[in-house]
């Protein structure tokens, strides 16, 4: 008899989070989903957990909650995060402090908390989000880049730290897609996006997860410390 995985999957309550929680529970898995927001699923294998990713007591509690329900934890996606896309000039100092705490602080302070529930699983694996953005160097979007080179800088080193515990650390990059974070992108700058990829189109949240489920096989158990982005932006 074949046991569900546990995932957990921030920034569960829209876009590529609620897409990934829906394709999880779709594969027979146990999932918890985070959020600063209410539960938008509604599903015997679904726990919902109302959090803000950068208050980290507030993390700690919850995952002493997981631990105490659950016992292990098999993948861990972080997903959650903002952007501001504005030039360097015309952005305030208090959103770059709110980018950095949600994208970077909040991927490191789940990381940390997953990390002993994590071992306790046969195949753990964590998924960490970057961007196009940074190999693309995209103009207006210095903060967000930022964050996420950060994120896939941890990603290598992390992934090297926990290899003796015989879990994994990779990252997705997504090309553009059609959620609330691109929603507010003027459509002649995302057209001109687009055409800078080799497959000049919009991605959907099935090609992310189509990444993530190749992180999180079994049989990838050698694939470690890899950032792949969409589109071939890299």
């Amino acid at each position: 008899m074949t046991t569900s995985r546990h995932v957990l999957i921030t920034g569960a309550s829209r876009g590529i989070g609620a897409h990934l929680v829906e394709h999880y529970l779709g594969q027979g898995d146990l999932v918890t989903g985070c959020a600063r927001g209410p539960a938008v699923t509604a599903h015997e294998r679904y726990t919902h957990l109302q959090v803000d990713v950068t208050d980290e007591a507030a993390v700690r509690e919850r995952f002493f909650e997981v631990r105490k329900r659950f016992g292990r934890l098999d993948a861990l996606i972080n997903n959650a995060g903002i952007a501001s896309m504005n030039p360097v000039a015309l952005t305030p100092f208090e959103t770059v402090r709110q980018i950095m705490a949600t994208n970077f602080l909040g991927t490191f302070a789940f990381t940390h908390a997953a990390l002993r529930l994590l071992r306790s699983s046969q195949a753990g694996r964590i998924v960490n989000f970057t961007t196009v953005a940074v190999p693309m160097r995209l103009e207006g979007e210095a903060i967000y880049a930022a964050s996420k080179s950060a994120i896939e800088t941890f990603t290598r080193i992390v992934a090297r730290e926990v290899a003796p515990f015989g879990i994994t650390c990779n990252a997705v990059g997504p090309s553009p897609i059609k959620t609330q974070l691109t929603g507010n992108v003027g459509a002649e700058k995302m057209e001109k996006l687009l055409a800078r990829q080799a497959i000049p189109r919009w991605a959907e949240s099935s090609d992310v997860a189509n990444v993530v489920d190749f992180f999180l096989r079994p049989e990838s158990a050698m694939i470690t410390g890899q950032v792949v982005y969409l589109g071939g932006a890299g």
